[in-house]
């Protein structure tokens, strides 16, 4: 298929490819990787799946607007591109980059060039697999990044958040250059639900040996136990374990809510 000016018309395919290996991949995912010609995202997710075929285009994980005009430049080329986020791209990952980019664009940059997301499994739901169900009623997903967003507004989130009860989610809990946040994060919880809340630390999960689930509480928790690699679920005040007689412990969240009294 070609434009008005018999240039053929690119493709850019935005996906997720699950937190681990191929077995998390969705067959539309896969699909669109088969047909891709050029992968673009961070350099291991990009190693799980290239293949032969594929040029690949490898970047730092914190150039996604300089990723993205890439890659819709080599759409507009031509080019069946597939922009590549480990778990889910629509989660704190490319495709709010992709549109930021073509919102931002001069008239007419990109105007040929197809656009779709692929969704995959994200980091949340690989976690909350493994335990059970903790997301089993509402929840919220934060990031406590606060590389595009002040710390002032991820306080408030948090705090607002744990005043509702909700269960949470927190995406990109720790790093090298802010190893207070999660602590401090998990801190605001405690001062308005109280020590016996459960908390997860679920590491990279589905990545065979170095997969490590930790329950415990907020009154309990070390939070020098999480990495980037983390992802951090925080119970409602009705979250709750199941001892099976198996000796497996689950992790959920009931379905009802009882009326305040």
């Amino acid at each position: 298929m070609s434009g008005d000016d018999g240039r053929p018309l690119g493709r850019l395919s935005v996906v997720g490819v699950g937190p681990a290996g191929p077995e998390w991949l969705t067959p539309e995912v896969a699909a669109r990787l088969e047909a891709a010609t050029d992968l673009v995202g961070y350099g291991p997710y990009l190693e799980r799946i290239a293949g032969a075929h594929h040029r690949v285009h490898a970047s730092d994980n914190r150039e996604e607007l300089a990723r993205a005009t890439h890659a819709l430049d080599m759409a507009a080329e031509g080019r069946d591109v597939a922009v590549v986020s480990g778990g889910d791209p629509g989660v704190f990952a490319m495709a709010a980059a992709i549109f930021e980019a073509l919102e931002g664009a001069p008239a007419g940059r990109w105007e040929d060039v197809e656009v779709d997301v692929a969704p995959g499994v994200s980091a949340m739901q690989a976690a909350a697999a493994r335990l059970g169900a903790p997301l089993g009623n509402d929840f919220c997903v934060i990031s406590l990044s606060d590389n595009l967003k002040p710390w002032s507004l991820i306080q408030r989130r948090v705090r607002l958040a744990a005043e509702a009860d909700f269960a949470m989610a927190f995406y990109n809990p720790i790093s090298r250059s802010r190893p207070w946040q999660l602590g401090e994060a998990l801190g605001i919880v405690r001062e308005v639900q109280g020590p016996d809340t459960l908390v997860v630390l679920a590491t990279a999960v589905g990545r065979g040996e170095r997969e490590d689930v930790q329950i415990s509480t907020l009154g309990e928790v070390d939070p020098a136990a999480a990495n980037m690699s983390t992802l951090v679920i925080v119970g409602a005040t009705s979250t709750r374990v199941l001892e099976r007689p198996s000796g497996r412990r689950h992790v959920y969240t009931p379905r009802y809510v009882e009326a305040a009294q």
